[in-house]
């Protein structure tokens, strides 16, 4: 009697499906099709249905895909680095010290948004070394392609330029609100699908449909951003700041009013 661990189905060799791989990696099963078709990420395996299967080893390069992307790396120079280094553990060791410029870079933006605080409270003038050191929204651009079409980046940055400042104070009070009624929500241990829940998430689309077309929040794109609250710490600090468990709580919310239909 044949062992059935021993197996030369290729499908079986690659344990991870690509929704549990973009749920894990904070991406979309859009972005993974992109990197396979365009040959950054082969999936391992193609499965039953078609569905796209990963090994340990897809899991290791895509860790890697994802540093260098945060350092600002183009997906083309990307696939140029990967392909010319056979050594993992040596390209990891080399991304700790991209990593370690990144925290440098993380904590010049923190010491900036001290000492704009802190000038603003004396009545001081702002200079402008302080105030954007170590600011770079532009890096941002290809991760919204990626994620959501090559204009998306060009849509969002012309209807914020569209707003006047009035408008854009009162998005951002928006947000800050909304956090705040995350971590109250969070605090309460309310269910998600509770009535304070689903008003929380509604709060969030239509914060999110202000510079998103209706059409395009799909269930889809909402549960990948909520994903995103957790998954990127840029966005989890966005919430976090209002209370402990305000991002999870966001999140929960969110994915509950996608599972009603949004």
């Amino acid at each position: 009697m044949s062992d059935p661990t021993d197996t030369d189905d290729p499908a079986a060799k690659a344990p991870h499906g690509i929704a549990d791989v973009a749920r894990s990696a904070g991406v979309s099963s859009r972005t993974l099709r992109h990197y396979d078709a365009i040959g950054l990420l082969p999936a391992t395996a193609v499965g039953d249905g078609g569905l796209r299967r990963y090994d340990d080893r897809a899991l290791v390069r895509l860790q890697r895909i994802l540093l260098l992307r945060g350092l600002g790396l183009g997906l083309s120079a990307i696939r140029d680095v990967l392909d010319g280094e056979q050594d993992d553990v040596v390209a990891l060791t080399a991304h700790v010290a991209c990593l370690e410029r990144e925290r440098d870079r993380i904590a010049r933006q923190l010491q900036a948004v001290r000492t704009t605080i802190t000038r603003l409270r004396k009545g001081e003038d702002m200079t402008m070394h302080d105030t954007f050191d170590g600011f770079d929204q532009s890096r941002f651009r290809e991760e919204v392609a990626e994620r959501w079409g090559a204009d998306a980046w060009e849509r969002g940055a012309a209807w914020w330029g569209a707003q006047d400042g009035s408008a854009k104070d009162a998005f951002q009070a928006e947000q800050r609100a909304i956090a705040t009624d995350a971590a109250a929500l969070a605090a309460s241990g309310a269910a998600p699908t509770s009535e304070q829940g689903i008003a929380l998430a509604r709060r969030q689309f239509a914060w999110l449909a202000q510079a998103t077309p209706p059409a395009e929040l799909t269930a889809e794109r909402f549960r990948t951003l909520a994903d995103m609250y957790i998954a990127d710490e840029r966005f989890t600090h966005a919430y976090e700041w209002a209370g402990a468990g305000a991002s999870r709580a966001l999140r929960d919310a969110m994915y509950a009013l996608a599972d009603a239909g949004l």
